[in-house]
């Protein structure tokens, strides 16, 4: 929105350095975009005002802004006029008829107006802020509007038919054609402002064409009326209108402020165009007007506003500061305050916490010291399923990820790019969303992979030579029964290349994704395995596989694939609760052993197998023929080439055998390990030989 700094100076002195008021007006949380010189020599600030804050978006509001932060007075603009001895009430009669959609309206009558061009300072501030002038009258509504922030309606008195203004409901088949000379079909829906005969405007949002003030006008009705936020913002949508009027009205606007405006435009109005102000103000309430704008009174502990800043605040300034914006305190104890909230702060002041952030952003949040939290202690002992997830994620930092978070929902083309996670899923469809942002968000996720490819490729494509990211979150799929499956799943993504270019660089491989979740199966206590697979849709058939827990299929893992963005991108997701179940068996099962006195003995075994061999048959073989000595094995190498059959693969295997508090020898090492080695070869159809470490 903009402001003309010409014009706040007629209701607080401005500092002389516009930037340096700029700065403050930001750090108190109306943030000034631009600041622009009018060819007049007004400076104009053009403020981003937040939904919330409807009583800054007028050049009164934001001058008690200013007054605040500068310690100026503030001066309000003059409201008195001199009425003729004929009252308005005998002119105009107001009734209204949706006490639930407009709980107040207030009309002013101005007779005799010379309706023509405003004077050049009206026009020139009107101009400074991106409004055309028109009409002296039409132009002390807008003006009114941007000084105090009430919207207002000026009108041909001549035209009102019946001498009665009616606010209600429109009629079924009821027309409207509005000051853009378009008819509009109403619907008993919206709120209208009526004659004895029919419409003259669309409550909140548009004048109509027939009752617009034209140069032939001499008599002038201002409407000034306070308009439910709900019921102009569906009339507005419906229309497809917004206006300056509408933008206020649903947001809230002062409910007290509508006979102080009435009048400040009929006082313009006389004075510009040589009119006679009618005595009174035709002020109509609703009885819900009391109850539906009741003012709350909040308790303010100042001890508790210190311990909350973690500063102390200056003594005396929060009071006069909440003074100063309209707030109005009673003490109630030593540093306790009773604070009453102004009309014009009903839309966004409603307890504490709110009264923390006025005074917080007048002291300034850059004037409270930086200090470290305090870290106290914790409510209650982790659950098994926190700890699980600091564990997660503490493990995959270590192995160099860095954690996401994406949208719980994505498109159709998403939900289908990649498998969707857990048993029983492909039999699942997508949860619909009832009303999505676009058809990009249309359905909930049913995995947490599109999203993280999504993710890597906007970074691969920002020349980002390396990416790992994991994610913990939620999936969605919906049953044959109608009923939502919701799952907490694991995602990783990496592509790219690990190390660096004066070290050892080598590119990011499947293997190394795979090497991730045997970690975190490591960590949680069971050996994972994984099975190929070639239907799974979106990764690549001959890098793809499932991934298996505990007998249980538990999630997948693979190639991405389609066009790389720079590198091959390698993705894995499994269930967080087939980790959690083995985490929880395993706590429970844990012992301490201590370390033993006696070395043991490696011995190297390498297996000439097929290609087609996975390493998790022959783990089975191993674990099945397991000898007692035996305390660890884990693969040390893979070789294709030269030496070695086409088709197949040497696999060399490093096996640790300890004899606890008894020292093995060598021969029975090499007893046990030959059986072993006999075993692979009979059940895998493998041979081998071994090589003492």
């Amino acid at each position: 929105m903009l402001f003309s700094c010409d014009w706040l100076s007629d209701y607080v002195d401005l500092p002389e350095d516009r930037e340096e008021l700029a700065r403050r007006l930001t750090a108190a949380g109306l943030a000034v975009e631009l600041i622009e010189q009018t060819a007049d020599g007004d400076t104009v600030f053009d403020i981003d005002i937040t939904t919330n804050r409807v009583d800054a978006m007028n050049h009164l509001g934001l001058a008690r802004e200013v007054a605040v932060l500068t310690g100026q007075p503030l001066r309000q603009p003059e409201i008195a006029t001199e009425d003729a001895p004929e009252s308005a009430a005998s002119t105009i009669r107001v009734e209204i008829d949706a006490p639930d959609l407009c709980t107040r309206y207030a009309a002013r009558v101005v007779l005799g107006v010379t309706v023509g061009p405003s004077p050049d300072w009206m026009a020139r501030r009107l101009r400074a802020i991106g409004l055309r002038p028109i009409n002296n009258v039409v132009d002390v509504t807008n003006y009114v509007l941007w000084e105090m922030g009430q919207p207002l309606h000026g009108f041909d008195l001549t035209r009102i038919a019946g001498g009665v203004i009616r606010v209600r409901r429109a009629a079924e088949e009821e027309h409207l054609v509005t000051l853009d000379d378009v008819e509009r079909a109403l619907d008993p829906e919206m709120l209208v402002i009526a004659d004895a005969a029919k419409p003259v405007a669309l409550a909140g949002v548009m004048g109509g064409l027939e009752s617009e003030v034209t140069e032939s006008t001499r008599d002038v009705l201002i409407e000034s009326a306070w308009f439910d936020p709900m019921s102009v913002r569906r009339t507005s949508k419906r229309m497809g209108m917004h206006t300056d009027a509408s933008h206020r009205f649903e947001r809230g606007a002062d409910p007290e402020i509508q006979a102080r405006a009435a009048s400040r435009a009929a006082r313009l109005i006389a004075e510009i165009g040589g009119g006679t102000v009618l005595a009174g103000v035709v002020d109509t309430m609703a009885p819900e007007h009391a109850t539906r704008h009741a003012v709350p009174t909040i308790p303010l502990d100042l001890d508790r506003l210190d311990a909350f800043a973690g500063a102390a605040m200056p003594e005396g300034k929060p009071e006069e500061w909440l003074t100063g914006l309209g707030f109005t305190i009673e003490r109630t104890g030593e540093r306790q305050l009773s604070v009453t909230a102004p009309s014009w702060r009903l839309s966004d002041v409603e307890e504490t916490a709110d009264l923390y952030e006025e005074v917080l952003r007048i002291h300034g949040y850059d004037a409270i010291p930086s200090s470290l939290p305090s870290l106290g202690e914790p409510d209650a002992p982790p659950t098994p399923r926190q700890t699980l997830r600091r564990r997660l994620r503490r493990e995959l930092a270590g192995c160099g990820y860095v954690e996401a978070i994406n949208w719980a929902f994505h498109s159709h083309a998403d939900a289908a790019s990649l498998p969707p996670l857990g048993e029983g899923a492909d039999a699942e469809g997508p949860v619909e969303l009832a009303n999505p942002l676009s058809e990009l968000y249309s359905v909930m996720r049913r995995s947490l992979l599109p999203g993280l490819v999504a993710s890597v490729r906007y970074n691969a494509r920002r020349d980002v030579e390396s990416v790992r990211l994991f994610e913990l979150g939620h999936t969605f799929g919906r049953g044959a029964d109608g009923e939502v499956v919701e799952r907490e799943s694991l995602a990783l993504a990496a592509g790219g290349t690990l190390g660096t270019p004066w070290e050892h660089e080598v590119e990011i491989d499947l293997f190394d994704v795979k090497g991730v979740l045997e970690e975190l199966a490591t960590v949680t206590g069971e050996r994972l395995e994984t099975r190929p697979a070639d239907d799974l849709p979106g990764l690549v058939p001959g890098a793809a596989a499932q991934v298996w827990l505990d007998g249980r299929r538990a999630g997948v893992i693979g190639r991405v694939a389609g066009e790389d963005e720079g590198f091959p991108l390698y993705v894995a997701e499994i269930e967080v609760d087939r980790l959690e179940t083995t985490t929880e068996r395993q706590e429970a099962a844990r012992e301490v052993v201590a370390p033993p006195r006696l070395p043991g003995i490696r011995v190297d075994l390498t297996l000439t197998h097929s290609l087609d061999t996975p390493w998790a048959e022959i783990e089975q073989v191993i674990e099945a023929e397991r000898p007692s000595e035996l305390v660890r094995y884990e693969l040390k190498d893979r070789y294709t080439g030269k030496g070695v059959p086409e088709g197949a693969v040497n696999t060399t295997i490093t096996f640790l055998y300890h004899g606890g508090e008894r020292q093995l020898t060598q021969d029975e090492v090499n007893e046990k390990q030959d059986a072993l080695a006999a075993a692979l070869a009979k059940r895998c159809g493998l041979q081998g030989r071994e090589e003492q470490a």
